[in-house]
């Protein structure tokens, strides 16, 4: 596959940043032929987000929304990012529940300096909540590993849902 062409399939799966894509096939991580599955094109990936400096992952962990926040309302979330969260019914909140996922964003955001992140697929609001109100109380460098782990897993499902599966 070019380069242009796996950049092309690939680049947004770590939400905003094709460039974790240009790193994975200028390295060489999906050469020598041979089906591209989940799990190999998620390893190749997540080896270079994981080779990537602090503040370029930090970059990353920045381009992704906040959870039912102001993008969501304005309809400018990424296809992938506005399936995800209307799967766990962030898109059908009362004004309450939408009103504490506001507070809980922007606390969270002033504490950590990046939105909260979590791989929703398989979780209800109620989950994403707790989660929240869990790791507000992490430090700060606990967060941020525990976050780009986040990301990771949001890669892996949506690479699983784009091809055909393997054991990572």
């Amino acid at each position: 596959m070019t380069r242009d062409d796996f950049v092309a399939r690939f680049g947004g799966v770590f939400e905003h940043s094709p460039w974790i894509a240009e790193r994975a096939h200028d390295a060489g991580g999906v050469d020598g032929g041979g089906e591209l599955t989940a799990g190999r094109v998620h390893g190749v990936l997540a080896a270079q987000f994981r080779a990537a400096s602090d503040a370029e992952r930090l970059g990353v962990l920045n381009a992704h929304p906040d959870l039912a926040g102001k993008l969501a309302i304005a309809g400018g979330l990424t296809e992938d990012s506005r399936k995800e969260q209307a799967g766990a019914g962030l898109d059908r909140l009362s004004p309450e529940e939408h009103a504490r996922f506001t507070a809980l964003n922007s606390a969270y955001v002033e504490k950590f300096g990046f939105p909260f992140i979590i791989a929703v697929k398989g979780l209800t609001k109620d989950d994403i909540l707790a989660a929240f109100e869990t790791r507000i109380d992490n430090s700060v460098a606990a967060e941020f590993e525990t976050a780009c782990a986040q990301v990771e897993k949001i890669a892996r499902l949506r690479l699983e849902a784009m091809l055909p599966g393997e054991a990572a």
